[in-house]
């Protein structure tokens, strides 16, 4: 008889707010250097961390990244463009060659 049965995992969850050690990681710099740097980088427009968990945001983090590279103008319409380029056919159309709904007999 074997022991009680670990809960598997289904599917892997990777969290967006993460200790400093992380955030330190995603700038390739050791936990004490970022917290050198941390006064100036917040003065540039980091994201500061969580004020009651202490967590900072990944995705706030890899968009500060980004913009420093490119206008703000740039990263906001880069986010709004969610739209096709060009416009979507329904199935039907494209089997009737575009003349609308299919027929059926």
């Amino acid at each position: 008889m074997t022991g009680p049965r670990q809960a598997e995992i289904r599917y892997r969850v990777d969290p967006r707010d993460v200790p400093p050690e992380k955030a330190a990681r995603r700038l390739h710099l050791t936990l004490a250097r970022f917290n050198e740097l941390l006064p100036n980088l917040i003065k540039r427009g980091f994201p500061e961390p969580d004020p009651d968990t202490g967590m900072f945001d990944l995705d706030a983090i890899d968009l500060w990244r980004k913009s420093r590279h490119r206008s703000a103008q740039s990263l906001a319409l880069a986010e709004q463009n969610t739209q096709p380029s060009r416009p979507v056919r329904r199935f039907g159309e494209k089997l009737n060659g575009g003349q609308g709904e299919v027929q059926r007999a």
